[in-house]
């Protein structure tokens, strides 16, 4: 999730959270998945990062009522400057508390590379601290004139990073976006890195907003059988970068989630920015069977 990178997939101007009470029916609250979900379903604190920077329990409050079960958390250092400053100087023992004590649960967490590379023994700790079993690398941050070799290259560093990781009980996962779904010297970047990347040491997180370019997560999560871990759910309109609420759009959830079990994946985050996707979206995954 580099920060300029996500500004180029993620709309920018984030609509005003103004969830209230009225929209947290009681059987929101259930923590029974549909038979077609095997896994939670959260959502990104990107997308509610402005109003976290303002009251970080408050809102995750709110998108609990929404009916979210788990939250998928930013490194507030790798973030500082993205909304995230005013949880600096929280322990992990407290970030826990106060999302527990909001009714969510939360086990994975996203990292610039620079910070896990520069400060890879002090985000474990924390990582571990908090109750994570995933850290999730959000963009290599290479420039857009990177070669192959460079792809390759920060790859074989990531496995380094697993390996460390691996030793501490978390799993690394890597986040791809719309740039992994380039072609570069004739290769697909994302099937490099799938290649390139330990399929032990280094999980996959799917960005579903790639549909956009043509790519379908389904296919992937039967191509590559284990190699997942999560996704970053989104719908497309089918009209240029516009969003649709999960159900409403392009995407196959039907087939995304039956080919998920055969993926491997364990959580889903809803990653659409507006109120209504949150909450018609939430309301959608609930009443898949």
């Amino acid at each position: 999730m580099n920060h300029l990178t996500r500004r180029e997939f993620i709309h920018k101007g984030a609509t005003a959270l103004a969830l209230t009470s009225a929209f947290t029916p009681s059987w929101l609250h259930a923590n029974e998945l549909p038979s077609a979900i095997q896994g939670s379903i959260g959502f990104q604190s990107w997308i509610v990062r402005e109003q976290i920077s303002k009251d970080f329990p408050g809102t995750l409050k709110k998108m609990a009522g929404l009916g979210y079960q788990s939250v998928e958390m930013c490194s507030p250092p790798g973030y500082l400057n993205s909304g995230f400053g005013s949880l600096q100087n929280l322990k992990a023992i407290e970030m826990k508390r106060i999302i527990n004590d909001e009714g969510l649960t939360c086990e994975s967490c996203h990292y610039g590379f620079d910070e896990l590379k520069k400060d890879g023994e002090d985000r474990m700790n924390f990582a571990a601290e908090l109750g994570l079993t995933q850290m999730v690398l959000s963009s290599f941050g290479l420039p857009k004139n990177a070669s192959l070799s460079d792809w390759k290259r920060a790859a074989d560093e990531l496995n380094k990073l697993g390996e460390v990781a691996k030793s501490e009980g978390l799993q690394m996962v890597y986040h791809n976006h719309n740039m992994e779904f380039e072609t570069l010297e004739g290769q697909l970047i994302y099937d490099v890195l799938l290649k390139q990347l330990d399929s032990d040491l280094i999980k996959m997180q799917f960005q579903v907003w790639v549909v956009i370019a043509g790519y379908t997560a389904a296919n992937y999560f039967r191509k590559y059988p284990g190699r997942f871990i999560s996704a970053h759910l989104s719908d497309w309109t089918g009209k240029g970068v516009e969003y649709a609420t999960l159900g409403q759009g392009k995407v196959d959830w039907k087939d995304f989630f039956e080919a998920s079990k055969i993926g491997g994946l364990k959580n889903f985050f809803v990653e659409m920015e507006g109120m209504d996707h949150l909450q018609e979206s939430v309301l959608y995954l609930k009443k898949l069977s």
